[in-house]
């Protein structure tokens, strides 16, 4: 039987594919749904529409306090110790559903994290916890690795699909038609898991000079990741990636197309700029 098992779910985005104890993490999925019988998992987010109505709303769903239950006793068979690491409770019922099951399994050594964050940031914690884990470290260790990098992380995402945000329960009918109409692209922050409003840009180049100011905000980074659109203009990659490894040093940078479950919440054309902090 092995030691520790780590679990996330399927937004986290790995910037280091081939990361040490890979072979430990597993995945639990968020499915998607496209109204009330169209199940999203048999689209590709290339093909998801930019406005989505009462018929086509979105809906990402977590698995449910039974099934990670279930999930929980199944890993147990070959693990002694279990380490969740999810998206931010703000976003999805992910975290809360995963902690209930825990709590119900007492005979088990469980442990679960809300990231506080998704996409490449909670795959760099996830990452993180492989890694440590692989080293020699304890599930109490590898749990106060990750935590402590929660206040490291940062994202700012440009969101114009403006509708998946309402059906999803982050902005009412008004603010989502408005935004659209007039062509907005609002700047939101990621502030303790929880999507926070900041800016309203108009052009798309404004969104790779929104993201380098962003990036004049920080004193020393360990990652940069881009998230990208399928479809429509991204911000200058060269540009953000030149930048980044100029004034931090050792940085690294990675990008990402976004992918099912992201887009499922914030849309098909969502771009995000996401970074962690080097700790003191």
């Amino acid at each position: 039987m092995g030691s520790i098992c780590i679990i996330t779910d399927n937004s986290a985005q790995f910037p280091h594919p081939n990361y040490p104890g890979r072979n430990l993490v597993k995945t639990a999925s968020l499915k998607s749904y496209f109204g009330q019988k169209q199940n999203l998992e048999q689209w590709k987010t290339q093909n998801l529409p930019s406005v989505v109505d009462e018929e086509l709303c979105p809906k990402l769903v977590a698995p449910t306090m039974d099934e990670f239950r279930q999930l929980f006793i199944e890993l147990g068979n070959s693990y002694r110790q279990i380490l969740g690491i999810f998206l931010s409770s703000k976003l999805s019922d992910c975290y809360q559903n995963a902690e209930k099951a825990a709590k119900l399994l007492n005979g088990h050594d469980i442990q679960i994290v809300d990231s506080q964050t998704t996409s490449a940031s909670l795959g760099l914690m996830v990452q993180t916890a492989a890694q440590s884990i692989v080293e020699g470290a304890t599930l109490v260790e590898a749990e106060h690795q990750v935590r402590s990098l929660i206040p490291q992380a940062y994202a700012v995402l440009c969101i114009p699909d403006l509708s998946y945000l309402h059906y999803n329960g982050f902005i009412d009918r008004t603010q989502a038609l408005i935004g659209e109409m007039l062509g907005l692209l609002p700047i939101f922050t990621l502030e303790e898991g929880s999507l926070t409003p900041i800016e309203k840009l108009r052009s798309h180049r404004q969104i790779t000079e929104f993201f380098l100011e962003f990036l004049d905000e920080f004193e020393d980074l360990q990652h940069v990741a881009l998230l990208q659109p399928v479809k429509t203009p991204a911000p200058d990659v060269n540009l953000l990636k030149e930048y980044s490894q100029k004034t931090f040093t050792s940085t690294t940078f990675s990008t990402h197309t976004i992918n099912l479950p992201l887009a499922t919440l914030f849309g098909p054309t969502c771009t995000a700029l996401l970074v962690l902090e080097n700790g003191g």
